[in-house]
């Protein structure tokens, strides 16, 4: 990829867009990435579901880190690919979408539900800014066995704690504690998740 410098401070446009700061988010060596990831993508949802050794090496050109005993299920989607590290015994479902401008982090043992998005890219409340193509980009950082139900959209900058499960249909925009259940538009924390919680269910 060539490196082109930015106005500021003799960045790369990628430093940039990691940075957190405004960047042009159509710039040549960003978009020769964006169409690569997203034809590998293209790539992957085509496998037949029983490729598991193709469906695993394509994940390991893509993702910056795929962990043992990584499935996901396709079709999936994501914008750059190598901003996403994913850690051991994570299982994501059909239909979710990674916009990974900044680093995606996911632990351990890591569950997500059905069509779920992880945004990191954002865009500029004034108009004019969003004319001229400009965006920002934030991490977002989930922790070790935590479980994202379905339709959740998680928001740039968002952090999730360990052990931590997320309702259904919510939409986190603030950072969420460990060990706890969070749910709602926006999500907010209900409770903690307590040692009873273990015995509730019939085995």
């Amino acid at each position: 990829m060539k490196k082109q410098n930015t106005p500021g401070g003799g960045r790369t446009i990628r430093e940039e867009m990691m940075s957190g700061r405004l960047y042009d988010a159509t710039d040549g060596s960003l978009l020769g990435e964006l169409y690569w990831a997203q034809e590998m993508c293209q790539d992957y949802n085509a496998l037949r579901i029983t490729d598991f050794e193709g469906r695993r090496a394509l994940l390991g050109k893509l993702l910056g880190k795929a962990g043992k005993n990584l499935i996901i299920i396709p079709p999936f989607f994501c914008d750059y690919g190598s901003n996403i590290e994913l850690g051991d015994d994570v299982f994501i479902n059909a239909y979710c979408v990674i916009l990974d401008e900044a680093k995606v982090t996911f632990g351990n043992h890591v569950f997500v539900a059905p069509q779920c998005g992880f945004y990191t890219a954002g865009h500029p409340l004034d108009k004019e800014l969003r004319r001229k193509k400009l965006e920002y980009s934030l991490p977002i950082t989930v922790g070790d066995d935590v479980w994202i139900g379905g339709m959740v959209a998680v928001m740039p900058g968002v952090t999730i704690g360990s052990g931590s499960v997320i309702g259904g249909g919510s939409v986190v925009v603030n950072d969420i504690p460990e060990g706890v259940l969070a749910a709602g538009n926006p999500c907010r924390v209900i409770r903690k998740i307590t040692p009873e919680d273990r015995d509730r269910y019939r085995r």
